[in-house]
């Protein structure tokens, strides 16, 4: 069992960056794979990064490449998520989640979420 916590969201003005962190509780965080996902009113939950439970690999979909990092500190039970750049369109509720051994980065490959984090971007 696997407690994640977000935090980081807040107001941003677009072309700014912010940093969001997810601790988690359980010890073995390390062996876990980690994702940043998002959720606008309205829409899907939506893949942003991964990065594998070594931090050797990481994965970023189209939309943000270039503009988000995603890393992780195993010694601290923490992942990241270095947003830059920022634009109107990436307000959403940001959450990370945790997969064991996931086929895949989509949100159903996933074992454990956290509540969520909101991020407003404004223009």
């Amino acid at each position: 069992q696997v407690l994640l916590v977000e935090s980081g969201g807040g107001l941003v003005q677009a072309g700014g960056s912010l940093r969001l962190s997810c601790v988690a509780s359980e010890r073995t965080f390390s062996s876990y794979a980690m994702g940043w996902f998002r959720q606008a009113p309205g829409k899907e939950r939506e893949f942003l990064a991964g990065i594998s439970f070594s931090g050797f690999s990481t994965y970023y979909a189209d939309s943000v490449k270039g503009r988000f990092t995603i890393s992780r500190d195993n010694a601290k039970n923490t992942v990241y998520l270095q947003m830059n750049s920022l634009k109107p369109e990436d307000t959403a509720v940001y959450y990370c989640a945790a997969g064991r051994r996931p086929s895949s980065w989509g949100a159903n490959a996933m074992d454990y979420w956290g509540r969520g984090t909101l991020v407003t971007v404004s223009s």
